[in-house]
């Protein structure tokens, strides 16, 4: 058993780092809200401390799960950061989803105190942190992602090693990209069915058993059918997350034509007061516009 920091209890990290305590690791975390921290603590064996500094302290693994590049920055190397407590020989692994650049930026600075890194961004969603079975993109050296796989295996049922550093946030930006288009595709069809007088639920139940299939159809056309969308990944995420797409895009030369429609119909999204709408909100916008025709 190894003795590990969980860096931000959010919707993801809080479940995330149950995993690792009920695995038997002794559990240190750290929480922006310390009120968040003292519920984990209520709910799972460990420790919460103050900053991250402290809270990584003699941990062999830390681990972090926060919003956004300039949160990362700030828990992992600014003033009390996570890098002022670990100690030569330790591995940090990022589960946030950033940007690739961030992520060569804190692995060059970690590499430069002894400090191994991995950026290793998620997919699977709330429920997916819940029930230990998400999804995680990982971009390093190979002896790292050796050394942490047992520890992530604790809520993940896919690990895979990409590339160098940065290639797990390059991989979840692809992951990004084909989620924005298969909703809104999906959000068309069910439109259109109805649109077209048909009974929807009675088309997602035959064309689900063909080509059409997919998880969103499958997990999210009830919800979408019944205007509920106060549940899972929200918009205002989705736009931070293609935000980063379409700036790497824009570096890289791949063209994302759809990816930049369906991020602007997401804004439309935002200006029903569906910011943290799910993301298959997109069938509400065409809802909205359909009635001021």
């Amino acid at each position: 058993m190894a003795t590990v920091a969980f860096l931000g209890l959010g919707i993801m990290g809080y479940p995330m780092a149950g995993y690792l305590a009920k695995a038997g690791h002794a559990v240190r975390v750290y929480n922006r809200t310390a009120s968040r921290a003292q519920q984990w603590l209520g709910d799972y064996a460990g420790e919460a401390f103050d900053t991250p500094a402290e809270a990584v302290r003699g941990a062999e693994f830390v681990f972090a799960c926060v919003g956004n590049d300039n949160d990362l920055r700030q828990v992992v190397a600014g003033e009390q950061g996570a890098f002022e407590g670990m100690e030569s020989g330790a591995l940090f692994v990022d589960h946030t989803t950033a940007s690739a650049d961030v992520a060569r930026e804190l692995a060059a600075i970690g590499a430069d105190k002894g400090i191994g890194f991995l950026d290793a961004p998620i997919s699977g969603g709330q429920a997916g942190a819940e029930n230990g079975v998400l999804t995680v993109m990982v971009g390093g050296e190979e002896t790292d992602f050796e050394r942490a796989r047992p520890l992530i295996d604790c809520y993940a049922r896919a690990v895979n090693l990409l590339g160098p550093v940065g290639s797990g946030q390059l991989c979840k930006m692809v992951n990004q990209i084909c989620i924005a288009g298969v909703v809104q595709g999906l959000a068309e069809g069910l439109h259109f069915a109805r649109a077209a007088g048909l009974d929807a639920e009675q088309v997602v139940e035959v064309i689900s058993k063909g080509a059409a299939q997919s998880w969103q159809m499958e997990n999210r056309h009830k919800t979408m059918l019944a205007g509920e969308y106060e549940h899972g990944f929200a918009v205002d995420w989705m736009r931070k997350d293609l935000a980063i797409v379409l700036d790497e895009a824009q570096r890289n030369g791949a063209l994302l034509p759809v990816t930049a429609l369906v991020d602007q119909f997401y804004s439309e999204v935002q200006a029903l007061g569906g910011g943290r709408w799910d993301t298959s909100s997109l069938l509400a916008r065409l809802t909205n516009l359909r009635s001021f025709d």
